[in-house]
Parts: structure tokens; sequence; C-alpha cells
């Protein structure tokens, strides 16, 4: 098989591993980057609202929860119930007394899309109406737990917590003496939040039961389809190994055992995670992860026995809860396991470095595009020397190209023939045909890598580059269109960088040497319409990343061939 032959099959398996992955593994994002759980919240509030309309409107429904809970939710014992708001420099958090649940999670520094109107990033959506960080008796023991209604105590209803740290206190007592406390610690300068569960028993009966605490999750069709690109659902550290579950496997396995590190629910971009406290001292036969999925609710439940508790006695139980995004710079600012949360699957080991390396570079100059920029030289040095055999190979070709085209004639009607005598020449000038197409093969593991690190590094969400280039997560779009264009999915404009990404792929086809088969030089020189189409919904990221590389490999291609011409 001659060169052209073995070019074309490895363009054409590429091609076919990249249609493949896409058509299989990878739906774009929503143009307007909605929230993967719901949709934009507030967008139904009145204009008028407080800035913090989430944690401001579970107040003014405190009254009315009732009617708000799912059917099968018993009535709590008092008729009225306060709901908590917290505010943070990082958050604003709302516990319902009712439960004491978590209501709302409005994140600070991230806004549903990249609009500067846009409202501040929910975490807990409307569909979730118990909240998350929910706290139950796997036996049942305590009579009214799952419904219980707490009273906190602190007497506003609003506190900030601008510095420092500020305790407050959600407590439940049961007409047989049993008393619950739920405590929280909030932290100025941190997402981690403290909660102490304690256990005092004054009934006449002793305690026997396991410990559970939920953090549930909306996952209906649509998020389905987006967790595609992006894992969404039921995540966790067991035996300090990442386990991600697929809500259509629960059925199939919906029990984990083992030493748990954390657990819980995430989105592409965030996590809401339940930590025990020295999780190492736990004996790993008693804690194990349960799943369910119900009506569109993807249920994670960290569940822990719970030592005997006799009347008259007490039992404390001390817990980590994060709510916030899955980010490396966050996570190394914690002494724990939550970093392993950020994983890109079977690309991890090259996609985790490429990331750090992105990040370091931001730290200098802070613009993203830049930084991918940057990072597109820094991986083309590496395969400096691969590419450099490439071109020479391909160069070598182009000389031979007249006598492989008469060879090709001369034996245009013995196939065998013809081919034993393309080897004899390719022996002869001492080319080797695989090496032209060995770069790129190489270099596609990197490509995959860094194509599952765009979809789901945080940094990149929402991050501008420069002129229309507002958010690298997203695909370019150059103006609003009103009209829907083939093969482009919302929001309709015009795709500048891909098309200047096609055009660069035109160039450099035209740059290496054709082939002496005409039907195989007109399907080569389709590919460049092929990419542009194929690449037209990705991040506006990923295609600069293949832009530059384009531009940087024809750089060295016309090096190469001038040298050794």
């Amino acid at each position: 098989m001659d060169e052209q032959k073995r070019l074309l099959l490895a363009v054409v398996l590429s091609v076919v591993v990249l249609v493949g992955y896409q058509t299989f593994f990878v739906k774009p994002p929503e143009p307007n980057n909605q929230p993967q759980q719901v949709q934009n919240q507030t967008t139904e509030q009145p204009q008028a609202q407080d800035k913090r309309s989430n944690v401001t409107e579970y107040k003014a429904e405190q009254n009315t929860a009732k009617t708000a809970a799912p059917p099968q939710v018993v009535k709590p014992q008092r008729k009225e119930y306060r709901t908590i708001s917290v505010s943070t420099p990082l958050y604003n958090i709302a516990i319902s007394e009712y439960g004491a649940a978590v209501k709302g999670f409005e994140l600070k520094r991230y806004r549903e899309t990249n609009k500067k109107d846009s409202p501040l990033k929910q975490l807990v959506p409307k569909q979730l109406v118990s909240g998350t960080i929910l706290l139950g008796l796997e036996e049942k023991s305590v009579p009214g737990l799952k419904d219980a209604v707490y009273t906190a105590k602190i007497d506003a209803d609003e506190t900030l917590v601008s510095q420092g740290e500020k305790t407050i206190e959600f407590i439940f007592e049961t007409p047989q003496g049993i008393v619950v406390k739920k405590i929280f610690t909030f932290k100025a300068d941190s997402y981690l939040i403290d909660c102490d569960i304690v256990f005092q028993n004054g009934s006449a009966m002793a305690l026997n039961d396991s410990l559970v605490i939920s953090t549930p999750g909306f996952y209906d069709d649509v998020v389905k389809k987006q967790s595609r690109f992006a894992f969404v659902g039921p995540m966790a550290s067991i035996d300090n190994k990442y386990k991600a579950i697929k809500p259509k496997k629960i059925k199939e396995q919906d029990t984990y055992l083992g030493k748990i590190d954390w657990s819980g629910f995430t989105e592409q971009y965030f996590l809401t995670a339940v930590m025990p406290q020295k999780a190492e001292s736990i004996n790993t036969t008693d804690t194990k992860l349960k799943l369910s999925f119900v009506n569109d609710i993807v249920t994670s439940s960290y569940i822990q026995k719970m030592d005997r508790l006799d009347p008259g006695k007490q039992a404390d139980y001390a817990f980590t809860f994060y709510m916030g995004p899955k980010s490396l710079k966050v996570f190394g600012h914690y002494d724990n396991s939550l970093k392993n949360a950020i994983n890109f699957g079977f690309f991890n080991v090259i996609a985790k470095p490429l990331l750090i390396v992105m990040n370091t570079i931001h730290g200098v100059i802070p613009n993203y595009g830049v930084a991918i920029i940057l990072l597109t030289i820094f991986i083309k040095l590496i395969f400096w020397p691969l590419g450099t055999k490439s071109y020479r190979s391909m160069n070598k070709m182009k000389k031979v190209q007249p006598l492989m085209t008469e060879l090709r004639e001369k034996y245009k009607d013995d196939k065998q023939k013809m081919n034993q005598e393309v080897m004899a020449l390719y022996k002869t000038y001492k080319v080797n045909p695989a090496s032209g197409c060995l770069p790129m093969v190489v270099q596609m593991p990197i490509f995959f890598a860094l194509y599952r690190m765009l979809y789901q590094a945080i940094e990149l969400r929402h991050a501008p580059f420069f002129g229309w280039i507002s958010d690298l997560s997203a695909p370019d779009r150059l103006f609003d269109l009103n009209f829907a264009i083939p093969m482009m999915q919302k929001p309709y404009g015009i795709p500048m960088l891909t098309l200047l990404m096609g055009a660069s792929f035109l160039l450099q086809q035209k740059m290496t040497p054709t082939t002496g088969d005409p039907m195989q030089a007109k399907m080569m020189m389709l590919m460049p319409i092929f990419m542009t189409v194929l690449f037209i919904n990705f991040p506006a990221g990923l295609v600069l990343y293949m832009f530059v590389n384009n531009l940087i490999s024809m750089g060295q291609q016309y090096y190469i061939q001038k040298k050794f011409a």
C-alpha cells in the first residue's frame, strides 16, 4: 500500500473516531449555558426583586411550604416555620426549619449565563422541593424525623458572615424525649460547611440505627442528553477511588460498600458533596452508599452505622458539606480528597496535567484564550521532532511522486505487480510511508484529552477571549441571526473562528504532496469542508486550539520543505 493510501486510511479512521465520539459520547451544551439541572428559575420573577432572589424567595414561601412539598411528605408539627438566610462573600444559603434542609444555594462568583444581568448560579433546583443535605435514619427509629420541623437558635431570619465563622443550631425534639441537633458552621472564606449532628436520648428505649445523609439531584431527559458530554449524576470517592454512577445503571446496582471519603451529586461544573470528618477512623463495614432514581430525582445517600445510644446518653457525628465549583484552584486550598471529583474519564491522566499547565499560564497572563494558544505551542514543541520526521517523509514522497505515477500507469492492469514495484521504490529511496501518518495517530489522545478538558474545566465557563468570543466553553458565533442554519445548534450566527480553522485545514491540505490517484486527491480536498462542519458546534476553546495547531504545523511544514528542497 502506497503512502497516499495509508495517509487516506489514517485520516478516514481519525474522522470516524471523531464522528463516533461526537455522535455517541458528546452533545454540545445549550447555547445560552443554562444550568445542567434546571432552567433559569428566576426568569418568571418580577424584575424588581432582591439581588438574592432565590434565597429571599424561600423566606416568602415559608408559610406555604406544606403545599409545595411532595404528596408523600407528612404534615409538619408546626404550622409555621422560618427559613434562615446566611450570606458570605462566596455564597448565599437558605436553610429551612422544615427538615433543617438546604433549600437554596447561590454562588456569588458564578452566574447562570455570561450575560451581565444574569442571576447568580443556583445549586438547588426547584424540582428538589425538600431541598438537599437531608437527614434521616435508615430504620426510621426516631418518629417524625423525616418531616421534622426544627427550631433555629437564632433570632434574625438573615445573618451575614463577612469574616471569620458563624454557628447556627437547629433543634428538634420528639414527644418521646429524643433530641436531634444539626449544628452548621459557616466560614467566610470557604465553600466548606461543617455540620455536627447530635443525638440526645431522653427516651426510655435504646437507639440503634444508621445515620442517612442524602444529596438528591434533578435528572430528566434534558439533563440526560447534556450529560453525554460531561457527566451529571451521583459520584463518590470509595476506597480512595473515584466512582461515577450513571443513573441508568442504578437499577443494576444501587448499593456500594467501602470506605467513603465523600459522596454527592455533580453537575457539569458544580458539586454538592457530603464528607464524614475523620473518615479513616470509621470502620468500612459501617458505611455504604445507597442510590435511588425515582421521578427524575436521583438520590445519593451516605449511610453510616451509629453506635448504640442508651437512654440518657449523647452521640455526636461530624460532617463537612461542600457546595461549590469543581475547581482545582478551590480544591487545592482544602486538605481532603475533593480534588478527585475533577475527573476526565479515560483521558484523565493526560487531561488533568494539561489543565494544570493551562491554569499556570493563566496565572501569568490572565486570559484563557491566550493560555490555550500558549498551551498549543507547548504541546507542539513536545511533538516537534516527530512532526519534522513526518514532513521530511512527505518531502521525500514528493520527490518520488513522478516515478510512482509512471508505475501506476505502467502496471494499471496488474495491481499486485504495481504494489510490489511501489514497495521496491520505497526501499530504494528509503521512504517510510507510515512515518507521515504517525504524528496524527500519536496526537489523537492529546486531542481527545483537550476535548474533555475544555468541555469540563470550570475555568473556561463564561471565560472571554476577545471580540465576539465571549465564552470559550461555548461555540463561537459572530452576530445573532434569527434564522436557522443547517448543522448548527442555537444560537445561530457566523462561526468565524471555525471558518478560519477550516481555511487553515484547506491551506495545509494544499501544502501536502498530492496523490497520484485523482479520486483520492478529490476526497482529501473535501476533508477541510468536513472538518469545518464537524467543529461548528464545538467549544470555541477547542476550535482555537485546532486553528493555532494548524498554523504552527503549516509553518513547520513550509520550513522543512524549503530546507530539504
